[in-house]
């Protein structure tokens, strides 16, 4: 199939992209990587009036290190980079790991963070990690009469970005244009792990967990978050929360994934029924648990019954 008519603005700048975002009385939309939205305007899916281009804007790829040591992704640093930039997996481990899960090097080559987190897709893998790495987007659109400045900026929270499947606190003329990752903590751990039919194909299910020891080795701070476990990227708070107080025991990891297979809201689809779902969940979870507790022992392929 072919889209539909459009008008179509290469913008150059941030200011140019925001300007043509502005007019509210015209359907506009952002592409960016286009993975996800090309496909959607060939399916008549989506039918903006307007098609605004920010590949050209080179301040929307930066990637840099914060005050704090965490990292700023700019929108349009794409999903390989993630993979790939040593800086980026040095800084944020987690993200580099995830990373090689999403889709094929293809996708990964054009795809963006931002085009990511913004489709707010329950069964991507990039919203449930930064979601786990505790993330906030940066939100930008043109200022309006009365308003100070040529831009207004807000900063959310991932957990109050994803209000429904495929839909987001985005307001009309609002722009992701970065996002913000905290540092790594010492005696923190992560790890992510997924299950699909295919390399490449969405996860049946997926994983991602963090964890921090404090110095007498009890777990003092956790989260953990589901790829396809629920109609949005979601945190599984309750689950986390068990793990707090307690030594990274076998007991207190089983527990920890008993909550978060109970508590999870898994679809069921010609792919896998919800009972099957819920124990994807339940031992991926027992997995980078471990992992991220004991990430030595992982490595030379030890688990918690070695």
């Amino acid at each position: 199939m072919k889209p539909p008519p459009f008008d179509y603005v290469a913008a150059a700048t941030l200011d140019e992209a925001l300007e043509a975002l502005a007019d509210i009385s015209v359907e506009a939309r952002p592409l960016a990587g286009g993975q996800s939205f090309v496909p959607m305007l060939n399916f008549r899916l989506a039918e903006p009036e307007r098609l605004v281009d920010l590949n050209g804007i080179e301040a929307l790829s930066r990637v840099e290190e914060t005050e704090d040591g965490g990292l700023l992704l700019g929108a349009m640093t794409r999903l390989s980079a993630l993979e790939r930039d040593p800086f980026i997996g040095r800084r944020i481990p987690l993200l580099a790991e995830a990373a090689r899960f999403i889709a094929h090097p293809q996708i990964r080559s054009r795809g963006t963070v931002g085009g990511s987190v913004a489709h707010a897709d329950p069964a991507a893998e990039l919203p449930a990690v930064l979601l786990t790495l505790g993330a906030r987007v940066r939100l930008t659109r043109r200022a309006r009469d009365g308003e100070s400045g040529s831009r207004v900026e807000r900063t959310l929270d991932l957990g109050d970005f994803f209000l429904g499947p495929f839909f987001s606190a985005l307001e009309p003329g609002e722009l992701l244009t970065a996002i913000e990752v905290p540092p790594s903590a010492p005696r923190e751990g992560t790890a992510f792990e997924e299950v699909a039919r295919r390399r490449g194909d969405y996860a049946l299910a997926g994983v991602a967990a963090r964890v921090r020891l404090n110095s007498s080795g009890v777990c003092d701070d956790a989260a953990i978050s589901l790829v396809n476990g629920g109609s949005t990227p979601c945190l599984m708070r309750e689950a986390a929360q068990t793990l707090v107080g307690e030594k990274p025991t076998p007991e207190a990891i089983e527990a920890a994934a008993a909550a978060c297979a109970e508590t999870a809201e898994p679809a069921a689809d010609m792919h896998a029924t919800e009972e099957y779902r819920r124990h994807l969940i339940r031992v991926l979870t027992e997995r980078v648990l471990w992992r991220a507790y004991h990430p030595r022992t992982a490595e030379h392929g030890l688990t918690a019954d070695s």
